[in-house]
C-alpha cells in the first residue's frame, strides 16, 4: 500500500488534471454561450458553464478538506487552443456548427480527463464524485454532438 503522502500526492495531482478541464469547460462553456445565436443553446451553454464551475468547487473543497490550499487555476494549453481554433473557425464562416464541433472537441478532452483520473488509485467518495461527474460530462457530450450534427 502507498504511504499516505503519496496517496495523497497523487490524488492532489489526480484532482488538479480534472480541474484544469473543468475550467476549459467553464470558460469554453461561456464563450459558446455568448457567441452562438440560439437562445435554447445560449442557455444551455452558460448554464453548463456554471455546472463546470460547481464540479471544479466540489473538487476543490476535497482538497481544501485535505489541507491543499494553493490551487492553480488556468485550464489547459489545449483547452485554449480548442477555444482559439473555435473563434477562427467561426470567423470564417464555419458559424453554429462550427463553435458546436469545437464543443464536442472539448468534452471529449473533458471526458479523456475523467477517465484517465478514474485509472488511479483514489478513495472511494472521490471516485464516486468523478464517476457522477462523468456521467453529467458525457450526457453534455451526446447532447453537443446531436445539437452540432442537426447543423451540417
Amino acid at each position: 500500500m502507498s504511504h499516505p503522502s503519496n496517496t495523497l500526492k497523487e490524488e492532489e495531482e489526480t484532482l488538479r488534471l480534472v480541474i484544469d478541464s473543468l475550467i476549459d469547460g467553464q470558460e469554453g462553456f461561456q464563450k459558446l454561450g455568448n457567441e452562438i445565436k440560439d437562445e435554447s443553446l445560449k442557455r444551455y451553454f452558460l448554464a453548463e458553464s456554471l455546472k463546470r464551475a460547481q464540479f471544479r468547487g466540489d473538487l476543490e473543497t476535497i482538497l481544501h478538506q485535505e489541507g491543499i490550499h494553493d490551487i492553480k487555476e488556468s485550464g489547459t494549453a489545449a483547452g485554449t487552443f480548442y477555444r482559439a481554433w473555435g473563434t477562427l473557425k467561426t470567423a470564417f464562416g464555419g458559424g453554429e456548427h462550427a463553435l458546436l464541433e469545437t464543443a464536442e472537441q472539448g468534452e471529449d478532452e473533458a471526458k479523456k480527463a475523467y477517465k484517465d483520473a478514474l485509472t488511479r488509485e483514489l478513495p472511494l467518495p472521490v471516485r464516486q464524485l468523478l464517476v457522477s461527474q462523468l456521467a453529467h460530462i458525457e450526457a453534455s457530450h451526446d447532447f453537443v454532438k446531436t445539437a452540432r450534427d442537426s447543423r451540417k
